[in-house]
């Protein structure tokens, strides 16, 4: 049995928990939705179960249910990798320590260090530590346009249009170019997203990311830098798979099938 937890931000026109149980529907495979409202992960009788998160929502609740489930039954991504994901300033850590490529970023409470590394880039931009979406994105070219700290800032990439990269298993499966008036390319912010081949090192960037924050599947934000090479915007653990012609849907119910056999055999 694959239990599913379902997207929060789902809608009819755009269900990507529906999507991937009707894929499973298709191939006979046997689940059923798991409410973590409705879960006390102390007496879930949950056990030697794959349960998959296909999104949670942002708050203590669901990820300290999850990861205490996490402990007996195999959850698909891991809480601790979609909290990695989660947080900019882990991801961007992470990034780091395995060399993949990667804007200029600070994290600091620093009013003094903030104001360096803004000088230092002329502009940056400023990013909520838990944000979704796009929302809270920010151009910033002085300390005076920041509120309370801490910030995340990044050094700003030039750029007319940005990469989402759907990684499954360490495999690079899909990929899509999404074009803006905006400083974020976000579908969510008015971004139009075109499927793209995946090119050589577009795909070596985003399968490292991938094994670099240790997820099984997830959606690769990328830029191409001043120097022409592709960088590493952030990390999605839950990602929604919006305009790629890749079949996500069916790759992922086959990658949830075999897991699942896998566990059983």
């Amino acid at each position: 049995m694959i239990r599913i937890v379902p997207k929060p931000t789902d809608a009819p026109d755009d269900n990507s928990t529906g999507a991937v149980m009707h894929e499973l529907e298709q191939a006979g495979a046997l689940f059923a939705i798991l409410d973590l409202g409705a879960v006390d992960p102390l007496d879930s009788g949950l056990e030697g179960e794959l349960i998959w998160v296909c999104g949670m929502r942002q708050d203590g609740h669901q990820f300290e249910i999850l990861d205490a489930l996490s402990l007996n039954n195999r959850v698909i991504n891991t809480p601790r990798s979609i909290a990695a994901c989660a947080c900019k300033v882990m991801t961007s850590a992470l990034l780091v320590r395995h060399g993949v490529r990667t804007p200029q970023t600070t994290f600091s409470a620093s009013r003094e260090q903030a104001r360096r590394f803004i000088e230092a880039h002329g502009a940056v931009v400023y990013k909520p530590l838990y944000g979704f979406d796009g929302n809270g994105v920010r151009l910033v070219g002085s300390i005076d346009d920041l509120g309370e700290g801490p910030w995340y800032l990044q050094e700003y990439v030039p750029n007319d249009r940005d990469f989402r990269v759907f990684v499954l298993d360490g495999e690079a499966v899909g990929a899509i170019s999404r074009v803006s008036d905006s400083l974020t390319h976000n579908i969510h912010q008015g971004g139009v997203g075109k499927p793209i081949e995946i090119d050589a090192e577009m795909r070596a960037v985003a399968e490292a990311a991938a094994q670099a924050v240790g997820i099984e599947y997830c959606g690769v934000d990328l830029l191409i830098d001043g120097q022409g090479e592709y960088t590493v915007l952030e990390v999605n653990g839950t990602p929604n798979w919006h305009c790629m012609t890749a079949p996500i849907p069916k790759l992922l119910a086959a990658y949830l099938i075999e897991q699942e056999r896998g566990m059983r055999a």
